[in-house]
């Protein structure tokens, strides 16, 4: 994605701003300003080593080899990433980044992390030591059963999506090693570079919803907002040659998205599911490739939202047969520490860092679940109009 954007929107600015969705989890009181303060001056510290960016040059990624080209990894091993701005506003904290996009993009997941793990360690520090073994042995015990569960369908393909709002670090590195150990050639591989790398496994992902939401912000005219989800793919596909073909259709509502495609992207390989109901949306994009000329069998859908074991095993047993099945698990693999301290303070919560303006201009993202929607009122109205989104069914905002 940073990539794409380096050669594409390069001198874009942007603001990023954190958005904590659960506001019943008082950040600011959990966590101390001044630690939150240290670990962001230190992220701002980082750059690649030689280790990392030699595996990044050389490595096989999606079985193309040297997919990172020589000017942006030139580029990347010289980041450091922008300033942030930081204050407390009740009990919440206001974290912002601004500066050009390829820059400022790169601190959502890090910033995630961080703030997830913080809130991690304020309720740990209350705990003992035979309380902590005995936390984290009940924590293993829960994802096993997880995982023994998913080997009652030996073809269920799963990834690690966990990274932006795991339980910490060294928790999501013991889950994808639980993961590979259990699942075998069935996990697929990890969003997380590093542990990728560490484990030698395969660095799996897909784009996100910045990309159109920035370029539609960018948009002129209605007419060119219209076009902007689908410039950003032919951007997509230029920069790649060909690979990385997983569309994301629902920044501006799947179903008019897909009415309005260009025929080329139908040849792609296939879709993410990310919001509102799965089976609906899985259902319209086998209606859309059968529409298209395309056989759906030979298709990938990624389910991403909100997965749990359960809500995995169902809809893989929905769509076996009828289209590839995988899934993107994150936050209730690599975080789910519910039911396991007093007053449940370990849950998961929803907590996610966006993309707010682009070019002095404000950002929308509609989605297929309005209470992810986000944006100025008046400018959510108007992409309503543009997108021809009508009514939707509101979902709850699992994680």
């Amino acid at each position: 994605m940073c990539q794409s954007v380096f050669h594409n929107r390069r001198d874009v600015k942007v603001t990023f701003s954190l958005i904590n969705r659960s506001k019943h989890v008082p950040l600011a009181k959990l966590i101390d300003e001044g630690e939150l303060r240290e670990q962001l001056d230190h992220i701002r510290s980082l750059s690649l080593t030689r280790g990392e960016s030699t595996w990044l040059r050389g490595n096989t990624f999606y079985g193309k080899r040297q997919m990172f080209r020589s000017d942006f990894m030139e580029w990347f091993e010289n980041l450091r990433l922008p300033p942030y701005f930081l204050e407390r506003v009740g009990d919440q904290y206001e974290l912002t980044f601004e500066g050009s996009w390829p820059e400022v993009m790169l601190w959502e997941i890090p910033a995630l992390a961080v703030l997830m793990e913080l809130r991690s360690r304020a309720v740990l520090n209350d705990m003992k030591k035979f309380e902590l073994q005995v936390l984290y042995a009940r924590a293993a015990t829960k994802l096993w059963e997880k995982i023994e569960r998913l080997r009652e369908q030996p073809g269920v393909k799963i990834a690690d999506f966990g990274t932006r709002r795991r339980h910490s670090f060294l928790w999501q590195d013991w889950c994808v090693q639980a993961m590979t150990e259990g699942l075998g050639e069935n996990f697929t591989g990890t969003s997380n570079c590093l542990i990728a790398k560490n484990r030698d496994l395969e660095a799996i992902g897909t784009n996100a919803h910045e990309l159109p939401m920035v370029y539609a912000a960018l948009a002129q005219d209605d007419a060119a907002l219209a076009r902007a989800p689908y410039d950003v793919l032919a951007d997509w596909h230029q920069e790649h040659e060909g690979n990385l073909r997983i569309i994301l259709p629902d920044t501006y509502g799947t179903e008019g998205f897909l009415e309005r495609a260009p025929d080329w992207l139908a040849g792609w390989t296939g879709i993410r599911i990310d919001s509102g109901a799965p089976e609906q949306g899985a259902e319209a994009a086998i209606a859309w490739w059968k529409a298209r000329g395309e056989d759906p069998t030979r298709k990938l859908v990624i389910f991403s939202d909100g997965l749990d074991v359960e809500k995995i095993l169902e809809l893989y047993r929905k769509f076996q047969g009828r289209v590839r099945v995988s899934f993107g698990w994150g936050t209730l693999l690599t975080n789910d520490f519910r039911g396991l301290t007093p007053d449940d303070r370990l849950a998961p919560f929803s907590l996610v860092c966006k993309a707010v303006s682009a070019d002095g201009h404000p950002t929308v993202k509609l989605s297929d679940n309005p209470n992810k929607a986000m944006g100025p009122a008046a400018e959510i109205e108007r992409y309503k109009r543009v997108f021809r989104v009508g009514e939707q069914e509101r979902r709850d905002v699992v994680v």
